[in-house]
């Protein structure tokens, strides 16, 4: 990159990290920034964009659906988009039937041929847990305490399995708390306060937020270190572990692929539907029309999704968090710690799972502390 490419900041990726911090340092910092991204598009894993063959809007990278209780954030992204409701329903096809997630009052009395109410639905389900279980230490073990093996084989294990490639007994039993138990109808998989779905998709977003004069941008780009030396500071949002050209080690990740089909009509009738049982393949199939249900469209389109080990060449997706991967992350905080041009942000960088308003909300918080400790003229 010459000189002509030179400005005050560059900031590597352009998901909601890189372009939310871009567009609120041009705005509040009056600093120019150059946002680069190795693929051909912006917005990263959120990207969206129409399908040819069927007119619905895909979402390439799996299924984003925003959702918050933040304010904060939810004034944020209504500045750069239109939003419409949308409630997601997940369901899950195992043999004995298809049933509603997370686990309800309505999956509790199908699952078991009853007709409790909701006081006698949370006593059952207590009745079922292990009680010599006492502080449980992995997903298995917070299953087994307030499920019980009936649930919990039923609607985790295989699925679990599949999703992360490894025994549950081996993960942590902080991911099944996000999981909640509901004792009413309630089967909305979020209980934030707002849950939406951009009305034109995520890509415009991004475009919207990423249209500043002080905001160039750079497709077809990948973060090369030499670029460092032309800025006066870089914020890298990619994975911290290819940032330092796995000197420590890579970090574990799952990834994800996808047969894609094109068919008439409706193919499954919801927008998401699990498959936990282990004789079935795949994890999961998303009928994408079904979210946009305020558009029409004749034909569909349905991506069957698998999950993997992440390889060299493959997107990270979901870190898996380890005893082995925090060690490994550990080392290179260390170096990050170190560094006096680089920042990083976002959950690639800091590896941890984060859903988009977690990501939005960072960057906020960032750009002003960024603000506060670089307070410099644009140039």
């Amino acid at each position: 990159m010459g000189a002509g490419y030179q400005k005050r900041l560059l900031i590597v990726g352009a998901g909601f990290s890189g372009t939310v911090l871009a567009r609120e340092l041009a705005e509040k910092g009056d600093l120019r920034s150059l946002v680069i991204d190795a693929r051909d598009h912006i917005a990263g894993n959120c990207h969206t964009d129409r399908e040819s063959g069927t007119g619905v809007m895909v979402h390439r990278y799996g299924p984003h659906i925003f959702h918050t209780s933040n304010p904060v954030v939810w004034d944020y992204v209504q500045r750069f988009s239109e939003w419409v409701p949308f409630i997601n329903r997940v369901k899950a096809s195992i043999p004995r039937g298809v049933f509603g997630l997370p686990i309800n009052l309505h999956t509790i009395n199908q699952f078991f041929g009853k007709c409790f109410g909701p006081a006698d639905a949370k006593a059952f389900v207590q009745s079922l847990g292990d009680h010599s279980i006492r502080e449980p230490a992995n997903f298995e073990e917070q299953a087994l305490k307030f499920l019980g093996k009936d649930l919990y084989e039923a609607f985790f294990f295989g699925y679990t399995k599949k999703q992360w490639g490894c025994d549950p007994k081996d993960l942590p039993a902080s991911i099944l708390q996000r999981l909640p138990v509901r004792f009413n109808y309630e089967d909305s998989y979020y209980n934030s306060r707002w849950q939406v779905m951009p009305k034109h998709g995520y890509t415009e977003v991004i475009r919207n937020i990423l249209n500043h004069p002080l905001i160039e941008v750079k497709l077809s780009t990948p973060w090369e270190p030499a670029m460092k030396e032309e800025f006066e500071h870089v914020i890298f949002t990619g994975p911290i572990d290819q940032y330092y050209d796995y000197s420590e080690g890579r970090l574990g990740y799952r990834t994800v692929f996808w047969d894609q089909t094109e068919a008439l009509g409706d193919f499954q009738g919801n927008a998401v539907i699990n498959y936990p049982d282990l004789g079935v393949a795949h994890t999961r199939i998303h009928e994408h029309k079904h979210f946009a249900p305020w558009e029409n469209h004749e034909r569909t389109c349905v991506f069957t999704e698998f999950s993997k080990e992440t390889e060299p060449g493959d997107i990270p997706y979901y870190p898996k968090r380890l005893n082995g991967d925090r060690s490994i992350l550990s080392r290179y905080e260390a170096l990050a710690n170190e560094e006096t041009k680089v920042s990083f942000l976002g959950r690639l960088a800091t590896y941890r799972y984060l859903d988009m308003h977690q990501v939005i909300a960072e960057a906020l918080e960032f750009s002003g502390g960024f603000l506060a400790a670089n307070k410099k003229t644009s140039c």
